[in-house]
Protein backbone atom coordinates (compact mmCIF):
# COMPACT_ATOMS: atom_id res chain seq x y z
CA UNK A 1 0.00 0.00 0.00
CA UNK A 2 1.07 3.33 -0.85
CA UNK A 3 2.03 5.91 1.72
CA UNK A 4 -0.02 8.55 1.38
CA UNK A 5 -0.78 11.91 2.56
CA UNK A 6 -3.07 12.09 5.82
CA UNK A 7 -4.69 15.46 4.74
CA UNK A 8 -4.91 13.72 1.71
CA UNK A 9 -6.99 10.39 2.90
CA UNK A 10 -9.03 12.91 4.99
CA UNK A 11 -9.99 15.27 2.21
CA UNK A 12 -10.78 11.87 0.14
CA UNK A 13 -12.67 10.38 3.11
CA UNK A 14 -14.94 13.61 3.48
CA UNK A 15 -15.69 13.42 0.02
CA UNK A 16 -16.42 10.24 -0.44
CA UNK A 17 -17.96 8.94 2.30
CA UNK A 18 -18.92 5.38 2.00
CA UNK A 19 -17.21 4.67 -0.94
CA UNK A 20 -13.89 5.65 1.05
CA UNK A 21 -13.02 2.34 1.67
CA UNK A 22 -13.25 1.37 -1.58
CA UNK A 23 -11.42 3.97 -2.92
CA UNK A 24 -8.36 3.29 -0.39
CA UNK A 25 -8.08 0.15 -1.12
CA UNK A 26 -7.90 0.37 -5.04
CA UNK A 27 -3.82 1.67 -4.01
CA UNK A 28 -2.90 -1.77 -3.01
CA UNK A 29 -3.96 -3.20 -6.67
CA UNK A 30 -1.42 -2.62 -9.47
CA UNK A 31 -2.05 0.08 -11.99
CA UNK A 32 -3.49 -0.50 -15.21
CA UNK A 33 -1.72 -0.71 -18.20
CA UNK A 34 -3.13 0.55 -21.34
CA UNK A 35 -2.05 1.46 -25.17
CA UNK A 36 -3.89 3.22 -27.37
CA UNK A 37 -3.80 2.05 -31.29
CA UNK A 38 -2.30 4.77 -33.58
CA UNK A 39 -5.26 4.53 -36.42
CA UNK A 40 -2.61 6.90 -38.30
CA UNK A 41 -0.99 4.06 -39.05
CA UNK A 42 -3.13 0.97 -38.71
CA UNK A 43 -6.30 0.17 -37.63
CA UNK A 44 -7.52 -1.25 -34.59
CA UNK A 45 -8.67 -4.72 -36.61
CA UNK A 46 -5.29 -5.01 -38.38
CA UNK A 47 -3.70 -4.30 -35.41
CA UNK A 48 -5.06 -7.05 -32.97
CA UNK A 49 -3.93 -9.28 -35.88
CA UNK A 50 -0.24 -8.99 -34.90
CA UNK A 51 -0.31 -7.73 -31.50
CA UNK A 52 2.11 -9.64 -29.04
CA UNK A 53 0.00 -8.58 -26.37
CA UNK A 54 -3.37 -9.81 -25.07
CA UNK A 55 -5.95 -7.22 -25.62
CA UNK A 56 -9.38 -6.11 -23.65
CA UNK A 57 -10.95 -2.88 -24.89
CA UNK A 58 -11.07 -0.23 -22.99
CA UNK A 59 -14.64 0.77 -22.66
CA UNK A 60 -14.20 4.68 -23.86
CA UNK A 61 -12.23 4.95 -26.50
CA UNK A 62 -12.61 2.27 -29.62
CA UNK A 63 -9.06 1.96 -30.25
CA UNK A 64 -7.59 1.73 -26.29
CA UNK A 65 -7.28 -1.67 -25.30
CA UNK A 66 -5.53 -2.93 -22.00
CA UNK A 67 -2.80 -4.98 -21.46
CA UNK A 68 -0.86 -6.71 -18.91
CA UNK A 69 2.53 -7.16 -20.32
CA UNK A 70 5.63 -4.55 -19.22
CA UNK A 71 7.95 -3.15 -21.62
CA UNK A 72 5.49 -1.64 -23.45
CA UNK A 73 7.53 1.10 -24.78
CA UNK A 74 10.25 -1.58 -25.97
CA UNK A 75 9.05 -2.79 -28.94
CA UNK A 76 9.41 -2.52 -32.63
CA UNK A 77 5.91 -1.76 -33.02
CA UNK A 78 5.51 0.77 -30.42
CA UNK A 79 9.08 2.05 -32.32
CA UNK A 80 7.40 2.15 -35.55
CA UNK A 81 4.46 4.44 -34.05
CA UNK A 82 1.93 1.61 -34.22
CA UNK A 83 0.31 2.30 -30.66
CA UNK A 84 0.87 5.12 -27.66
CA UNK A 85 0.88 3.56 -24.16
CA UNK A 86 -1.43 5.76 -21.91
CA UNK A 87 -3.17 5.52 -18.95
CA UNK A 88 -6.90 4.15 -19.96
CA UNK A 89 -8.90 6.95 -17.77
CA UNK A 90 -6.69 9.44 -19.14
CA UNK A 91 -8.28 8.07 -22.57
CA UNK A 92 -11.80 9.61 -21.52
CA UNK A 93 -11.59 13.18 -22.73
CA UNK A 94 -10.89 13.52 -25.91
CA UNK A 95 -14.60 11.64 -27.56
CA UNK A 96 -15.37 14.29 -25.42
CA UNK A 97 -14.60 17.08 -27.92
CA UNK A 98 -16.09 15.19 -31.02
CA UNK A 99 -13.48 16.06 -33.50
CA UNK A 100 -13.71 15.71 -36.81
CA UNK A 101 -11.78 16.10 -39.66
CA UNK A 102 -11.35 19.61 -41.47
CA UNK A 103 -11.65 21.18 -37.95
CA UNK A 104 -9.19 23.80 -36.10
CA UNK A 105 -8.39 21.70 -33.25
CA UNK A 106 -5.95 22.67 -30.33
CA UNK A 107 -4.38 20.84 -27.41
CA UNK A 108 -3.07 23.99 -25.00
CA UNK A 109 -1.23 21.99 -22.53
CA UNK A 110 -0.14 19.04 -24.62
CA UNK A 111 3.55 17.05 -23.68
CA UNK A 112 3.88 14.23 -23.85
CA UNK A 113 1.10 13.91 -26.21
CA UNK A 114 -1.18 11.68 -25.48
CA UNK A 115 -3.98 13.16 -25.73
CA UNK A 116 -2.64 15.63 -28.73
CA UNK A 117 -2.01 12.30 -30.94
CA UNK A 118 -5.50 10.78 -30.03
CA UNK A 119 -7.21 13.94 -31.24
CA UNK A 120 -5.11 13.47 -34.14
CA UNK A 121 -6.34 9.89 -34.79
CA UNK A 122 -10.22 11.31 -35.34
CA UNK A 123 -8.96 14.49 -37.25
CA UNK A 124 -7.52 11.84 -40.10
CA UNK A 125 -4.55 13.99 -41.19
CA UNK A 126 -7.06 16.68 -42.03
CA UNK A 127 -7.57 20.16 -40.86
CA UNK A 128 -4.78 21.95 -38.69
CA UNK A 129 -4.09 20.94 -34.85
CA UNK A 130 -2.48 22.87 -32.94
CA UNK A 131 -0.02 20.93 -29.82
CA UNK A 132 0.90 23.66 -27.70
CA UNK A 133 3.84 22.46 -24.41
CA UNK A 134 4.43 25.91 -22.46
CA UNK A 135 7.88 24.28 -21.54
CA UNK A 136 10.79 23.64 -23.80
CA UNK A 137 12.20 20.75 -22.84
CA UNK A 138 8.75 18.80 -22.74
CA UNK A 139 7.76 21.05 -26.27
CA UNK A 140 10.54 18.38 -27.89
CA UNK A 141 9.32 14.98 -26.06
CA UNK A 142 5.79 16.33 -27.96
CA UNK A 143 7.37 16.54 -30.87
CA UNK A 144 9.19 12.99 -30.72
CA UNK A 145 5.81 11.77 -30.11
CA UNK A 146 3.82 13.65 -32.75
CA UNK A 147 6.54 12.47 -35.16
CA UNK A 148 6.86 8.93 -34.17
CA UNK A 149 3.05 8.44 -34.48
CA UNK A 150 3.48 10.42 -38.26
CA UNK A 151 0.94 13.23 -37.30
CA UNK A 152 1.02 14.94 -40.71
CA UNK A 153 -1.20 18.36 -39.87
CA UNK A 154 0.06 19.07 -37.02
CA UNK A 155 1.68 22.47 -35.60
CA UNK A 156 3.69 22.41 -32.36
CA UNK A 157 3.90 25.47 -30.78
CA UNK A 158 5.95 26.52 -27.33
CA UNK A 159 3.98 29.22 -25.76
CA UNK A 160 1.84 30.07 -23.03
CA UNK A 161 -1.63 30.10 -23.31
CA UNK A 162 -1.71 34.05 -22.35
CA UNK A 163 1.04 34.67 -25.47
CA UNK A 164 -1.64 32.35 -27.48
CA UNK A 165 -4.50 34.09 -26.77
CA UNK A 166 -4.57 37.24 -29.31
CA UNK A 167 -2.73 35.58 -31.75
CA UNK A 168 -5.72 32.82 -31.72
CA UNK A 169 -8.29 35.10 -31.37
CA UNK A 170 -11.90 33.14 -32.07
CA UNK A 171 -9.94 30.73 -34.28
CA UNK A 172 -10.79 27.24 -32.86
CA UNK A 173 -13.27 25.47 -32.90
CA UNK A 174 -12.55 23.05 -30.46
CA UNK A 175 -9.82 23.12 -27.43
CA UNK A 176 -8.60 20.47 -25.37
CA UNK A 177 -7.45 21.83 -22.17
CA UNK A 178 -5.52 19.12 -19.95
CA UNK A 179 -5.19 21.01 -17.06
CA UNK A 180 -1.57 20.62 -14.96
CA UNK A 181 -2.92 19.51 -11.60
CA UNK A 182 -1.84 17.93 -8.52
CA UNK A 183 -1.75 14.76 -9.67
CA UNK A 184 -3.67 12.55 -7.40
CA UNK A 185 -5.04 10.55 -10.38
CA UNK A 186 -1.10 9.34 -10.78
CA UNK A 187 -0.16 8.10 -7.07
CA UNK A 188 0.10 4.46 -8.76
CA UNK A 189 1.70 5.20 -11.64
CA UNK A 190 3.99 7.99 -10.23
CA UNK A 191 4.70 7.36 -6.75
CA UNK A 192 7.53 10.52 -6.52
CA UNK A 193 4.46 12.66 -6.84
CA UNK A 194 3.15 11.38 -3.14
CA UNK A 195 5.80 13.86 -1.31
CA UNK A 196 5.25 17.07 -3.23
CA UNK A 197 1.36 17.17 -2.91
CA UNK A 198 0.11 19.73 -0.27
CA UNK A 199 -3.03 21.58 0.04
CA UNK A 200 -1.52 24.63 -1.02
CA UNK A 201 0.05 22.73 -4.29
CA UNK A 202 -3.95 21.87 -4.66
CA UNK A 203 -4.51 25.62 -4.39
CA UNK A 204 -1.36 26.60 -6.54
CA UNK A 205 -3.19 24.27 -9.64
CA UNK A 206 -6.55 26.00 -9.33
CA UNK A 207 -5.26 29.90 -9.54
CA UNK A 208 -3.18 27.85 -12.63
CA UNK A 209 -6.03 26.50 -14.58
CA UNK A 210 -8.18 29.46 -14.06
CA UNK A 211 -5.58 31.41 -15.80
CA UNK A 212 -5.51 28.49 -18.88
CA UNK A 213 -9.09 28.55 -19.00
CA UNK A 214 -8.96 32.41 -19.31
CA UNK A 215 -6.99 32.12 -22.46
CA UNK A 216 -8.79 29.20 -23.88
CA UNK A 217 -12.27 31.28 -23.84
CA UNK A 218 -10.70 33.69 -26.12
CA UNK A 219 -9.38 31.09 -28.80
CA UNK A 220 -12.25 29.08 -28.87
CA UNK A 221 -14.95 30.06 -32.02
CA UNK A 222 -18.36 31.21 -31.17
CA UNK A 223 -20.24 27.41 -31.04
CA UNK A 224 -16.97 25.78 -30.20
CA UNK A 225 -16.85 23.02 -27.89
CA UNK A 226 -13.85 23.20 -25.09
CA UNK A 227 -13.07 20.19 -23.07
CA UNK A 228 -11.32 20.72 -19.36
CA UNK A 229 -9.17 17.45 -17.78
CA UNK A 230 -7.17 16.76 -14.97
CA UNK A 231 -5.86 13.72 -13.62
CA UNK A 232 -6.64 14.62 -10.00
CA UNK A 233 -9.94 14.15 -7.51
CA UNK A 234 -9.90 17.60 -5.29
CA UNK A 235 -13.01 19.48 -6.02
CA UNK A 236 -11.19 22.95 -6.12
CA UNK A 237 -9.19 21.65 -9.70
CA UNK A 238 -12.42 19.92 -10.71
CA UNK A 239 -15.98 20.61 -10.13
CA UNK A 240 -15.74 24.05 -8.27
CA UNK A 241 -12.85 25.34 -11.06
CA UNK A 242 -16.05 24.65 -13.66
CA UNK A 243 -18.46 26.39 -12.05
CA UNK A 244 -16.12 29.65 -10.84
CA UNK A 245 -15.53 29.66 -15.24
CA UNK A 246 -19.29 29.47 -16.01
CA UNK A 247 -19.85 32.13 -13.54
CA UNK A 248 -17.09 34.29 -15.19
CA UNK A 249 -18.15 33.48 -19.01
CA UNK A 250 -22.01 33.59 -19.25
CA UNK A 251 -21.79 32.40 -22.81
CA UNK A 252 -21.20 28.79 -22.04
CA UNK A 253 -23.22 25.70 -21.48
CA UNK A 254 -22.01 22.47 -19.56
CA UNK A 255 -22.86 19.18 -21.42
CA UNK A 256 -21.68 16.93 -19.08
CA UNK A 257 -18.86 17.25 -16.25
CA UNK A 258 -17.69 13.45 -14.88
CA UNK A 259 -15.02 12.36 -12.48
CA UNK A 260 -13.56 8.45 -13.25
CA UNK A 261 -12.72 7.27 -9.68
CA UNK A 262 -9.94 4.35 -9.79
CA UNK A 263 -12.39 2.00 -7.68
CA UNK A 264 -15.23 2.50 -9.55
CA UNK A 265 -13.50 2.42 -13.16
CA UNK A 266 -10.13 0.03 -14.68
CA UNK A 267 -8.35 2.90 -14.31
CA UNK A 268 -6.25 5.12 -12.18
CA UNK A 269 -8.86 8.20 -12.19
CA UNK A 270 -9.75 11.64 -14.58
CA UNK A 271 -12.34 14.15 -14.34
CA UNK A 272 -13.41 16.11 -17.53
CA UNK A 273 -15.90 18.73 -18.17
CA UNK A 274 -17.66 19.66 -21.68
CA UNK A 275 -18.17 23.22 -22.04
CA UNK A 276 -20.26 24.62 -25.60
CA UNK A 277 -19.35 28.12 -26.38
CA UNK A 278 -23.07 29.88 -27.18
CA UNK A 279 -22.10 33.27 -28.67
CA UNK A 280 -18.88 34.72 -30.37
CA UNK A 281 -17.63 34.77 -33.96
CA UNK A 282 -14.93 32.43 -35.91
CA UNK A 283 -11.64 33.59 -36.85
CA UNK A 284 -10.61 33.63 -40.79
CA UNK A 285 -8.70 31.24 -41.79
CA UNK A 286 -4.66 32.12 -41.26
CA UNK A 287 -3.71 32.00 -44.87
CA UNK A 288 -1.56 29.34 -46.43
CA UNK A 289 1.67 30.91 -47.23
CA UNK A 290 2.58 30.56 -50.67
CA UNK A 291 6.38 28.50 -50.32
CA UNK A 292 9.16 30.17 -51.52
CA UNK A 293 10.07 27.15 -54.26
CA UNK A 294 13.88 27.49 -54.43
CA UNK A 295 15.66 26.99 -57.94
CA UNK A 296 15.31 24.06 -60.03
CA UNK A 297 19.06 23.90 -60.15
CA UNK A 298 19.39 24.28 -56.66
CA UNK A 299 16.41 20.95 -56.33
CA UNK A 300 18.37 18.91 -58.29
CA UNK A 301 19.74 16.65 -56.01
CA UNK A 302 16.20 16.15 -54.63
CA UNK A 303 14.54 15.81 -57.64
CA UNK A 304 17.01 13.08 -58.50
CA UNK A 305 16.68 11.05 -55.39
CA UNK A 306 13.05 11.56 -55.16
CA UNK A 307 12.34 10.25 -58.48
CA UNK A 308 14.76 7.21 -57.98
CA UNK A 309 12.77 6.49 -53.87
CA UNK A 310 9.02 7.88 -54.22
CA UNK A 311 6.07 7.16 -56.07
CA UNK A 312 5.03 10.74 -56.68
CA UNK A 313 6.48 14.23 -56.40
CA UNK A 314 6.04 16.50 -53.42
CA UNK A 315 4.73 19.27 -53.95
CA UNK A 316 4.81 23.04 -51.63
CA UNK A 317 8.37 22.64 -51.00
CA UNK A 318 10.53 25.26 -48.88
CA UNK A 319 14.12 25.76 -48.70
CA UNK A 320 15.79 27.06 -45.64
CA UNK A 321 19.97 26.73 -45.09
CA UNK A 322 20.28 23.66 -47.69
CA UNK A 323 17.30 21.94 -45.66
CA UNK A 324 13.73 21.43 -47.80
CA UNK A 325 10.59 20.97 -45.83
CA UNK A 326 7.32 20.73 -47.25
CA UNK A 327 3.65 21.20 -46.07
CA UNK A 328 1.25 18.08 -45.35
CA UNK A 329 -2.54 17.80 -44.69
CA UNK A 330 -3.64 20.97 -44.37
CA UNK A 331 -1.00 22.40 -41.51
CA UNK A 332 -0.23 25.96 -41.89
CA UNK A 333 3.14 28.25 -40.94
CA UNK A 334 1.75 30.72 -37.81
CA UNK A 335 4.86 31.58 -37.44
CA UNK A 336 3.60 34.38 -39.86
CA UNK A 337 1.59 35.73 -37.23
CA UNK A 338 4.87 36.48 -34.72
CA UNK A 339 7.76 38.51 -34.99
CA UNK A 340 10.65 36.56 -36.84
CA UNK A 341 12.82 36.06 -33.42
CA UNK A 342 9.85 34.43 -31.64
CA UNK A 343 9.51 31.92 -34.70
CA UNK A 344 11.28 29.42 -32.55
CA UNK A 345 8.40 28.70 -30.91
CA UNK A 346 6.17 27.28 -33.91
CA UNK A 347 6.94 24.44 -35.85
CA UNK A 348 4.47 23.53 -38.18
CA UNK A 349 6.35 22.19 -41.22
CA UNK A 350 7.85 18.67 -41.48
CA UNK A 351 11.34 17.92 -42.73
CA UNK A 352 12.37 16.34 -45.95
CA UNK A 353 15.87 16.28 -45.64
CA UNK A 354 19.16 17.85 -46.69
CA UNK A 355 20.66 19.07 -49.65
CA UNK A 356 24.35 18.95 -50.31
CA UNK A 357 25.53 16.05 -47.81
CA UNK A 358 29.08 15.08 -47.96
CA UNK A 359 27.87 11.23 -48.63
CA UNK A 360 24.94 12.21 -50.54
CA UNK A 361 23.70 14.80 -52.81
CA UNK A 362 20.56 14.26 -50.41
CA UNK A 363 19.79 12.91 -47.29
CA UNK A 364 16.29 12.05 -46.47
CA UNK A 365 15.09 13.10 -42.84
CA UNK A 366 13.78 10.61 -40.27
CA UNK A 367 10.41 13.05 -40.01
CA UNK A 368 10.05 12.29 -43.65
CA UNK A 369 10.23 8.63 -43.40
CA UNK A 370 7.33 8.75 -40.51
CA UNK A 371 4.81 10.21 -42.40
CA UNK A 372 4.92 8.03 -45.52
CA UNK A 373 3.74 4.35 -46.17
CA UNK A 374 4.67 1.64 -48.97
CA UNK A 375 2.69 3.41 -51.22
CA UNK A 376 4.31 6.21 -51.42
CA UNK A 377 7.93 5.00 -51.37
CA UNK A 378 10.85 2.06 -52.28
CA UNK A 379 10.79 -0.08 -49.10
CA UNK A 380 12.35 -3.06 -47.51
CA UNK A 381 9.93 -5.39 -45.55
CA UNK A 382 11.69 -6.85 -42.40
CA UNK A 383 11.05 -9.34 -40.24
CA UNK A 384 11.13 -8.75 -36.41
CA UNK A 385 14.57 -9.71 -35.52
CA UNK A 386 16.17 -7.68 -38.93
CA UNK A 387 13.97 -4.70 -37.43
CA UNK A 388 15.37 -5.27 -33.94
CA UNK A 389 18.88 -4.99 -35.98
CA UNK A 390 17.94 -1.49 -37.42
CA UNK A 391 16.77 0.00 -34.18
CA UNK A 392 19.95 -0.65 -32.68
CA UNK A 393 21.47 1.06 -35.77
CA UNK A 394 23.28 -1.69 -37.11
CA UNK A 395 23.66 -2.83 -41.00
CA UNK A 396 21.72 -5.74 -42.40
CA UNK A 397 21.65 -7.70 -45.07
CA UNK A 398 19.48 -7.15 -48.58
CA UNK A 399 19.23 -8.38 -52.64
CA UNK A 400 22.80 -7.65 -54.03
CA UNK A 401 20.90 -5.56 -57.58
CA UNK A 402 19.19 -2.93 -54.67
CA UNK A 403 20.89 0.39 -55.03
CA UNK A 404 20.00 3.74 -53.36
CA UNK A 405 17.20 4.68 -50.45
CA UNK A 406 14.30 2.18 -48.86
CA UNK A 407 12.09 3.04 -46.07
CA UNK A 408 12.61 0.40 -43.89
CA UNK A 409 9.56 -1.36 -42.36
CA UNK A 410 7.92 -4.00 -40.81
CA UNK A 411 4.00 -4.96 -40.86
CA UNK A 412 4.24 -2.11 -43.61
CA UNK A 413 5.07 0.43 -40.72
CA UNK A 414 8.22 2.83 -41.32
CA UNK A 415 10.64 2.47 -39.20
CA UNK A 416 13.18 4.95 -40.68
CA UNK A 417 15.77 4.98 -44.09
CA UNK A 418 18.80 2.68 -44.89
CA UNK A 419 20.68 3.15 -47.95
CA UNK A 420 21.67 -0.17 -50.07
CA UNK A 421 25.13 0.14 -51.19
CA UNK A 422 26.52 -3.85 -52.69
CA UNK A 423 24.26 -6.05 -50.69
CA UNK A 424 23.89 -4.04 -47.44
CA UNK A 425 21.49 -2.32 -46.53
CA UNK A 426 23.43 0.97 -44.49
CA UNK A 427 21.44 2.15 -41.35
CA UNK A 428 20.05 5.62 -41.10
CA UNK A 429 18.22 5.61 -37.90
CA UNK A 430 19.14 8.69 -35.94
CA UNK A 431 21.18 7.64 -33.56
CA UNK A 432 19.50 9.74 -30.76
CA UNK A 433 16.16 6.90 -31.22
CA UNK A 434 18.72 3.72 -31.93
CA UNK A 435 18.03 1.19 -28.60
Amino acid sequence: MLDLPEEFKERMKFQLGGDYGEFINSYGLPPRRAIRVNTLKISAEDFIKISPFALTPVPWERSGFYVEEEGLGKTVLHAAGAYYVQEPSAMSAVPQLEVKPRERVLDLCSAPGGKGTQIAQYMKGEGTLVLNEPVLSRRDILSQNAERLGLKNAAVTCASPAYLAPIFENYFDKILVDAPCSGEGMFKKEPNAIPEWSQANVEMCARRQAEILASADKMLCGGGRLVYSTCTFSPEEDEQQIENFLSLHKSYKLLDMKKLLPHQVLGEGHFYAVLEKQEGGRAEDFPLIKPSVPKKTELGPYREWEAATLRRPVENLVAEDGSLFTFFGGAQDFSCAVPEKERWRFRSLIPLGNIGEKRSPFAPAHAFATRLTTEEANFLQVDGQTALKFLRGLTFDCAADLKGWYLVTYENLPLGWCKAVNGTAKNHLPKALRI
